[in-house]
């Protein structure tokens, strides 16, 4: 029997394995966890509505902004904040990285978005449109709408930002392993809701267009809401902040500065040749870099093409931003159904392998069924018809279905699985190879998927043009995933079976903590 069970009876270990007197650390550290994801959930949506509907832009700008302007400005903040984190204490360098996005998102619905047709340079841009080849269209795009693309930049760090270094990083450097062991699963069930909650106030936001006067701006007035939720939530966060600094590490039944600098380890810093070099000795490390690489790659791949459909299905602005608030309500709510009956249950009946391979079949089957609807639409158009809808609905509705279930899958399977491949590994491999991986699966993933795109729209013109050529190589892509994957499982049986021979499986539950914080701390996070 294990220790919760020892503490809490077999029911309550499951359900709320928390003591009464802990509530007074676990509360603030899930409001911050949740107040920081509403704040991704509603600059994702309103970064992907700016872009993909501004004049002369769309879902081809996305892999040149993201190679371009986001991969660039977050080395740089990076090593500022590398810098900075040598001067200032930890809540000030906190404060320090926080007050900065706050302050920008005030300012760009208050002073940059009123002020873009004297800011952006359409003049110049239209030189450009007729001179450079429809290829470069991606990189007119980011200097026509230059206000649009620091805010995508902006929403995007805050992924990273607030929620995997900040966060993450306060949560591992407060949190016993002991609690974390009962608390990591929480903060990420609890968070969840944010994605419910911020889904339907973008709604919400986005729809009070019907109240406004004529002449008035509706997406303006919706931009004024968001990001004034956005200010205020962000606030509130700085608030919670100093709250558990000033009334939690102060309680010695939470934190204890002492028995932290005892039990923290450091975590080794691998340029990428190093990754490389450390992944090339270890067959097991690279199947992992590989799933972890193909995940980055596939998704990136389809939401490009969707969000395209999206711009064509909802030009408006308003409409956009309902469509994706919708959008987020919904994967709140699969994500919780599949984290709470769905991920555990199948590493438990099936095992590891079959449990790896549910994440790239469904986004292979999804995917083929999505790209093979889009190409292949006009030989449907009677079908279609006899059904009440039109091509371009259908084709939203299936890419809406495919970014939800391969989201929900990644959260529920992807992750656990993913983090469970490192149990059987000793120590030095545990540690190394995820950095490892973390370098080289997770940044080339997101990465690798923007190159392949901007080569695609140089070499053919428009998304239209390459969806075939995306459709095929997603296709190569999931089916070396499922071959890594396939791999990995026999090298994981062995690997388990070496250290544990009286037991050849390993429980989910020395990996459904970890799990929840992985699912967080990457899709930040993408998203995309």
């Amino acid at each position: 029997m294990s220790q919760s069970q020892n503490e809490f009876g077999k029911v309550r270990s499951i359900l709320w394995p928390i003591h009464g007197f802990e509530l007074k650390k676990l509360v603030p550290m899930v409001l911050l966890f949740f107040l920081i994801l509403f704040n991704y959930t509603v600059l994702r949506d309103t970064k992907d509505t700016l872009v993909v509907t501004a004049p002369g832009g769309g879902a081809e700008v996305i892999p040149f902004l993201k190679f371009w302007a986001v991969l660039p400005c977050a080395v740089i903040f990076m090593l500022i904040y590398a810098k900075l984190s040598n001067k200032l204490s930890k809540p000030q360098l906190f404060y320090t990285a926080v007050l900065p996005f706050l302050i920008f998102f005030a300012l760009f619905a208050t002073v940059l978005y009123p002020a873009r047709d004297y800011l952006h340079p359409n003049a110049l841009c239209d030189t450009l449109q007729n001179t450079l080849p429809a290829g470069a269209s991606g990189f007119i795009a980011i200097i026509r709408n230059w206000t649009y693309s620091i805010f995508y930049v902006m929403a995007e760090l805050w992924g990273s930002v607030a929620l995997s270094l900040l966060f993450w990083g306060f949560a591992n450097d407060i949190t016993k392993v002991s609690e974390s062991k009962r608390f990591y699963s929480l903060f990420g069930l609890f968070a969840n809701f944010s994605l419910i909650i911020s889904g339907w106030l973008i709604q919400w936001a986005s729809k009070i267009r019907a109240s406004l006067p004529v002449g008035a701006d509706p997406w303006q007035v919706s931009l004024n809401y968001l990001m004034g939720m956005v200010v205020l939530s962000g606030l509130i966060i700085v608030g919670v902040y100093w709250w558990i600094n000033r009334y939690v590490l102060t309680d010695p039944r939470f934190y204890s500065q002492d028995e932290r600098k005892k039990q923290k380890k450091s975590k080794p810093k691998l340029s990428i040749k190093e990754s490389f070099l450390y992944l090339t000795r270890s067959k097991y490390l690279g199947c992992i870099a590989i799933l972890v690489l193909c995940y980055g790659i596939a998704i990136n791949l389809i939401e490009v093409t969707w969000k395209s459909q999206l711009k064509i299905q909802f030009p408006d602005p308003n409409a956009y931003s309902t469509f994706m608030g919708r959008f987020s309500q919904i994967t709140g709510v699969v994500t919780i159904f599949m984290m709470l009956f769905v991920g555990g249950n199948v590493i438990r009946r099936f095992g590891w392998g079959r449990a790896a391979l549910v994440t790239p079949v469904v986004l292979l089957i999804t995917g083929i069924a999505f790209f093979s609807f889009i190409i292949f639409r006009d030989n449907l158009t009677g079908f279609i018809a006899s059904i009440g809808t039109t091509p371009l609905m259908l084709a939203v509705i299936f890419g809406t279905a495919q970014n939800i279930m391969s989201k929900s899958a990644k959260y529920s399977l992807f992750d656990p699985t993913k983090e469970m491949a490192y149990i059987p590994l000793d120590q030095e491999q545990k540690v190394k190879g995820k950095a490892a991986v973390d370098v080289v699966g997770a940044r080339l993933g997101k990465s690798g998927g923007a190159l392949i795109q901007q080569g695609l729209i140089l070499g053919l013109g428009s998304i239209a043009a390459m969806t075939p050529y995306v459709g095929g190589i997603l296709l190569f892509i999931i089916l070396m995933w499922i071959i890594a994957a396939k791999s990995l499982n026999k090298q994981f049986l062995v690997q388990t079976a070496e250290t544990a021979p009286e037991d050849k499986t390993v429980s989910v539950k020395d990996v459904e903590p970890a799990s929840k914080v992985e699912a967080k701390t990457e899709e930040a996070p993408s998203t995309t």
